[in-house]
């Protein structure tokens, strides 16, 4: 232990960060990261301004534009940012919303009523987070502009030439400094502003690309708002009823707008939002509409007898079984947990739901008893398999105490327990199994060997999930449980690769995986225990030098070097084709090897479309991702 006494603290210690220094200094707490993901955080805080205007009902358009140079730009034809003087700053408003956190509208009920941007930091952030910014605002029958460079302002307020349009211009360039990357991904904002536009009815997104040599341009409008967004989601899985129900209400100053649909899948798509902000952990809006959409069904069914008296009431967990569903709120002073705002806090939010969902749900259900019955007959069905699932469950719990045991037999564990060091292989084959087991590092590495392809998740029900035995087996294996019983405190080990053949069947079995962690064991993903290996595709002799290829442009760059020699090229078809040392050479030893970490991105709506188009009952959505694909693939088992 060090010696307190030596230890010096002082007036020194204490450190005054000057205006946006601290953003600069700790930027993952104010934009969650510096990769990728906290790039497009900017575009986000910039945008969620200009909504908050259309909220507010002065802004209709808002034209993204992304430039050659890598800076972004975000106009609106709102109000303008104020541009007098400040009576506190003694600066323009501008400088004032533009460098000081905690600095803006937002805290006036009297400018928005709603709003996304609750906390004021946003516009400040990126700023700071910029090597430079350019504001534009017109309002007052004028044009004025500002500069900064990282968050403060390096000249005055400028006035330009009188015009009679509104609105404010944001261009910044992101920071190399600050950020892993400073190019945008088109197609992470695209599904972004899809999303806007479904929240926000009568609002025209528009993003433009000059990064290439033409132009790319294209418009985000929903007239339907979020019953068009339910539709969009549901269009690769087959709904049980013909319409969207859905309901809008404005109670106590809040605004609640709720769409549902019910499809023949298995699994609950319910998405919430707040003042337009997704909220993926949910919150107090959502617990109040899950609260109605139970009780109500319940009522009704016993109403009608469609439920008998004998029988229990259904769950929650049946009550959802296929619904796809938008629950959106916008509220005054709305309180979320933490500047990411993944989770809203407002007490009040969950009785109004409540209140007006259940009003509204059991007057729908009347007014549409066949489709109530087709609801309800899915729910008891869904009923009647969990009980199937939770006997095979208890039945399984009683085997393990009976063997006294509670892991696979064909599982070839590791001696380390620390999930910090240790990682499982999920490997398809005998023959790859047994090279594994072979070429591990038994101390810290486990090997799961499954036989030929699993269930497919998206199509089954949990009963039917709990019959398959290669299932079972990375249930037990994991040691987290599944379902309601999941629980991430008890994973045994830290890493788990899925290790499959270079060609389309090991890419099949790869997402076949990934359906049922990401339906049945999400936080394993989320929280970033889930890799993919990547065995090499080519090994390349000359003489007795080996070289392993892991992509068909490094064997191209490999051949150019040694143009002119002699040398010898083996394409692996699997990995049962490598002996022990090969395995552990080129995809296992943690020295040499390549992992790819699977991650979900914010656009999580989009992330469930992509496993119903590619797993779901409906064959034509497949078969059109796969026209419209085909011209990016370049290897297909050659």
């Amino acid at each position: 232990m060090a010696d307190k006494k030596n230890q010096q603290y002082g007036e020194s210690n204490i450190r005054v960060l000057d205006g946006l220094e601290a953003v600069r200094l700790r930027p993952g707490m104010y934009i969650g990261s510096t990769d990728e993901r906290g790039l497009h955080h900017l575009v986000y805080e910039v945008v969620d301004n200009s909504v908050d205007e259309a909220l507010a009902g002065r802004c209709d358009s808002i034209i993204i534009t992304l430039h050659k140079d890598n800076s972004c730009e975000v106009e609106d034809n709102g109000s303008g940012i104020p541009v007098a003087k400040h009576r506190q700053t003694g600066k323009s408003t501008l400088e004032t919303v533009l460098t000081i956190l905690h600095a803006g509208g937002k805290f006036d009920a009297e400018a928005y009523n709603f709003s996304g941007g609750l906390h004021g930091v946003g516009v400040s952030v990126v700023n700071a987070l910029s090597s430079k910014l350019v504001a534009e605002v017109k309002r007052e029958g004028f044009r004025f502009s500002q500069e900064f460079e990282i968050g403060k302002a390096v000249g005055k307020l400028q006035k330009h030439e009188a015009t009679k349009e509104t609105g404010t211009s944001i261009r910044f360039w992101p920071d190399k400094e600050i950020f892993e990357t400073v190019e945008f991904n088109r197609n992470t904002l695209e599904k972004r502003f899809l999303e806007m536009s479904f929240l926000n009815r009568g609002l025209k997104l528009t993003l433009i690309d000059l990064r290439e040599e033409e132009k790319y341009e294209k418009e985000f409008y929903a007239e339907g708002g979020i019953s068009s967004f339910v539709e969009y989601l549901n269009s690769k899985k087959t709904s049980i009823h013909e319409d969207v129900a859905h309901f809008t209400g404005r109670i106590e100053g809040t605004e609640v707008d709720i769409a549902l649909q019910y499809t023949t899948s298995y699994s609950e798509n319910i998405y919430s939002f707040a003042n337009t902000i997704f909220t993926p952990e949910g919150g107090t809006h959502m617990t109040g509409f899950r609260a109605a959409l139970t009780k109500t069904i319940n009522e009704y069914g016993r109403k009608y007898n469609i439920i008998k008296e004998k029988d229990e009431n259904l769950s929650g967990e049946d009550a959802r079984e296929g619904i796809t569903a938008i629950v959106s709120v916008k509220l005054a002073n709305p309180q979320f947990e933490g500047q990411t705002k993944a989770k809203l806090g407002s007490s009040e939010m969950r009785g109004i739901v409540d209140s007006f969902f259940s009003e509204e749900w059991a007057a729908y259900l009347e007014e549409n008893p066949k489709v109530a019955k087709v609801i309800i007959d899915k729910a008891i069905s869904a009923q009647r398999a969990r009980e199937a699932s939770r006997k095979a469950r208890d039945l399984t719990r009683k085997r393990s105490i009976l063997d006294n045991t509670t892991l696979p037999g064909k599982l070839a564990d590791c001696q380390e327990t620390d999930t910090s060091v240790n990682e499982v292989f999920i490997v398809e084959g005998d023959s790859a199994g047994g090279s594994a087991k072979n070429g591990r590092d038994n101390k810290t590495q486990a090997i799961l060997p499954l036989r030929g392809k699993i269930l497919n998740v998206e199509k089954a029900r949990m009963d039917k999930i709990l019959n398959s035995e290669e299932i079972k087996a990375m249930i037990t294996a994991f040691g987290t449980g599944i379902g309601d019983d999941f629980d991430i405190s008890k994973l045994r080990y830290g890493k788990i690769i899925i290790m499959t053949d270079a060609d389309v069947d090991g890419a099949h079995i790869d997402t076949l995986l990934l359906t049922f962690m990401f339906r049945h064991m999400r936080p394993l993903i989320e929280q970033g225990h889930v890799y993919i290996a990547q065995p090499p595709l080519f090994r390349v002799t000359q003489g007795k030098k080996e070289r392993y290829i892991y992509d068909e442009r490094e064997l191209e760059k490999v051949l150019q070097s040694i143009e002119g020699q002699k040398y010898k090229i083996n394409r692996y078809k699997g990995l049962g084709e490598m002996n022990a040392e090969q395995l552990w050479d080129t995809t296992m030893n943690p020295e040499h090897r390549v992992l790819l970490k699977v991650e979900i991105d914010d656009s999580s709506t989009e992330l469930d479309n992509v496993f119903s188009t590619l797993m779901g009952d409906k064959v034509e959505p497949r078969r059109q991702f796969i026209e419209e694909n085909a011209k990016y693939v370049k290897n297909i088992d050659a």
